[in-house]
């Protein structure tokens, strides 16, 4: 096979029973006569978004650091340290339309900047989110214009704060004003749903019983595909399905440790760790596997719902989180409040590791992405929506700059954050949501 004189094409699949893989960008999928450095930095194959939302606010003291340098990390972000070149913290940052303050218009505003109809029936009304703008944009030519995730499997319905129903606290991602996206919390059909054929839930629980591995249906033709290659791309693709296994292994593990798992109901899960990181983890894995295959170039994530009363004993913390958020200045209460940020910064961070691991053209999967992490809410014991914690992460092709603290007055619209990272996408929007400007000051030039 000469790839030299054709390309392979970026939407190339390897096809098995039930299962349909895409793959990392290729030298082979280098329109021939151009160099690899410049192809592999070409914003309209590479960029990416993604959302990773918090809950409940922050203890603002141990997050924020002192002055406009990443240099001492204060104790919320240390586990940053190893990518904290590719970070940015961003202080000062306003949802102004998430007043009245509660934890439905927390979660409803942070990627809407918009106004939730306070109802408790059906007649719900929100805002189209930045990451569905952003998928209208970038997200088209991909098997999956946007993914939604989450971490908790069960959802409530009717009303669930404040007058407000619980659409507005289950989902971060809508579509529409009317159209919220559900999230998957189950890694299990997250999988399936990217590297599977999809069906019924009953056919989904066949495939279980009839499939060891998804993998073991495109083998054979991953052999002859790879014979075709460059040594390079040979590597790139025994080692992208190496990661693809090690995940299905992972998920294959939890399943054998639920107890009584031989027949599942369909309207209860298995399959899930027992502990929330090695979950957080896993669903982390998912969405890099999913940027990596360009599967999806657009994604969502809820680590814990608002209000949530999970605990976390891995953090030392086996209080639940919403009493704790309520503070009350209480410096206990505050510290425990530390360590769960601290804890949840940590699996970010892991996730950032491993996309700056991941080769991909002249840089990494990391340096080709941007990815904005915060909440919706500030300070919890109060329901304040003003001074957001809000992290940026990612290389944004060469156009971000890392290893900083950028400080805005306290009333600073985040939907001017949204704006910049659209623009930054290639949607070249004047406006979004109540932006009032743009935060071009995290940037290079805008030459997406």
């Amino acid at each position: 096979m000469n790839f030299m004189s054709k390309s392979l094409s970026r939407r190339t699949l390897l096809r098995g029973a039930g299962a349909a893989f895409a793959l990392p960008l290729l030298d082979a999928m280098i329109p021939a006569g151009r160099a690899l450095a410049a192809t592999a930095a070409s914003p309209s194959k590479l960029r990416r978004l993604g959302y990773v939302y918090i809950p409940m606010g922050f203890n603002p003291a141990p997050w924020t650091p002192k002055g406009e340098t990443l240099d001492n990390l204060p104790f919320t972000l240390q586990p940053l340290e190893k990518i904290k070149d590719q970070v940015t913290v961003v202080s000062g940052m306003e949802l102004k339309n998430a007043y009245p303050g509660s934890h439905a218009t927390s979660n409803a505003a942070f990627l809407s900047a918009a106004t939730a109809r306070r109802t408790e029936s059906s007649d719900y009304y929100l805002g189209t989110t930045v990451d569905q703008i952003a998928a209208q944009h970038i997200g088209q030519d991909t098997q999956l214009p946007s993914l939604e995730l989450a971490m908790d499997l069960l959802n409530n319905v009717g009303q669930c704060d404040n007058g407000y129903a619980c659409v507005y606290q289950n989902n971060l991602s809508w579509s529409s004003p009317t159209t919220p996206l559900p999230a998957e919390a189950h890694p299990r059909l997250v999988f399936e749903t990217l590297f599977g054929e999809g069906g019924s839930p009953e056919a989904r629980r066949g495939a279980l019983a009839r499939r060891a591995s998804l993998l073991d249906s495109v083998t054979d033709e991953m052999r002859r595909f790879q014979a075709g290659l460059g040594a390079g791309d040979r590597n790139k693709v025994e080692a992208y399905f190496e990661s693809i296994r090690e995940v299905e292994r992972r998920i294959q593990r939890a399943e054998a440790n639920v107890a009584d798992n031989p027949l599942p109901d369909l309207d209860r899960p298995v399959g899930v760790p027992a502990e929330y990181a090695e979950h957080a983890r896993l669903m982390f894995d998912l969405q890099r596997l999913a940027f990596q295959g360009n599967i999806t170039r657009v994604a969502s994530f809820q680590l814990a719902r608002e209000a949530s009363t999970r605990t976390y004993p891995e953090a030392g913390v086996p209080d639940p989180h919403h009493p704790v958020s309520h503070h009350g200045k209480n410096p206990e209460k505050l510290e425990k409040l530390a360590k769960i940020n601290r804890f949840h910064v940590s699996l970010f961070a892991e996730f950032l590791e491993k996309m700056a691991a991941t080769p991909e053209g002249d840089g990494t999967l990391l340096d080709h992405s941007l990815l904005l992490y915060g909440s919706g809410m500030g300070d919890s014991d109060a329901h304040d929506h003003t001074d957001l914690p809000i992290l940026v992460a990612g290389g944004a092709a060469g156009n971000m700059r890392g290893g900083r603290h950028v400080t805005y007055d306290k009333h600073t619209p985040l939907s001017n954050l949204h704006l910049t990272l659209l623009n930054k996408a290639g949607a070249n929007l004047d406006r979004f949501a109540d932006s009032s400007g743009r935060a071009d000051e995290l940037f290079g030039p805008l030459s997406i």
